[in-house]
């Protein structure tokens, strides 16, 4: 940890932010005991940089389009990473898929937020694939970062009730919701020492959490 004895985070983002959003509310209520030190976008011009500019942090713009390929484009996001010597790296909405050599250098350091109850739903389109098969409950995922797609181990998991009347878009923002609750949750538990991954498990003050992670639930309608 930094001096100031807070975690440093940097947060990767493709868009409009709103997780990003949640953690720079946590800072200002001094609920989060971080710094956050970077937001790094790999779109120009989207609203999360808006959102990093109007809290006082740095905001890089580092255009995957403009490299030949992934391992290129990763290997300038790392060094743009570890120029601000971060504890934690935070996906928000980053919308790549990272190479082994990434998420390997990141390994216990990265978190990502997913909109299902992993291991359901991996990938895109989660909130009409749960409606469509018929889910009783769906929700969303915070886990470490691994060089498995969506397939890390379970930080946090919360989830809403699926109503007969919901659509893709309705149940998306009841699944947001929790989004800004548990990615803060789980980032504070790093920040304060907490939480590690050990041996490719989520250990959350010295236990080991279930495959999907501490149960969070919700019935807000």
């Amino acid at each position: 940890m930094s001096s100031t004895n807070k975690a440093r985070v940097v947060v990767l983002i493709s868009g409009s932010g709103s997780n990003l959003q949640a953690l720079i509310d946590g800072v200002a209520d001094k609920s989060l005991p971080i710094d956050l030190v970077a937001v790094i976008s790999n779109r120009p011009e989207v609203m999360g940089l808006e959102r990093a500019v109007k809290a006082n942090i740095p905001a890089e713009v580092l255009d995957h389009k403009t490299f030949a390929d992934r391992e290129r484009f990763d290997q300038a996001l790392m060094a743009m990473i570890d120029s601000y010597h971060p504890d934690l790296v935070v996906l928000a909405g980053f919308m790549r898929i990272l190479t082994p050599e990434f998420t390997q250098h990141y390994l216990g350091k990265m978190f990502n937020i997913h909109p299902s109850l992993l291991p359901k739903f991996q990938g895109l389109h989660t909130h009409q694939r749960a409606i469509d098969a018929g889910e009783k409950r769906h929700g969303v995922t915070v886990h470490f970062v691994t060089a498995e797609l969506d397939g890390g181990p379970a930080i946090v998991q919360a989830s809403v009730p699926v109503f007969t009347s919901d659509d893709a878009s309705s149940l998306a923002k009841r699944v947001q919701r929790q989004e800004h609750v548990i990615y803060p949750l789980a980032v504070k538990w790093f920040a304060q020492g907490d939480l590690h991954m050990i041996d490719g498990k989520s250990v959350l003050k010295g236990e080991p959490l279930p495959p999907s992670g501490f149960q969070i639930e919700s019935d807000e309608t």
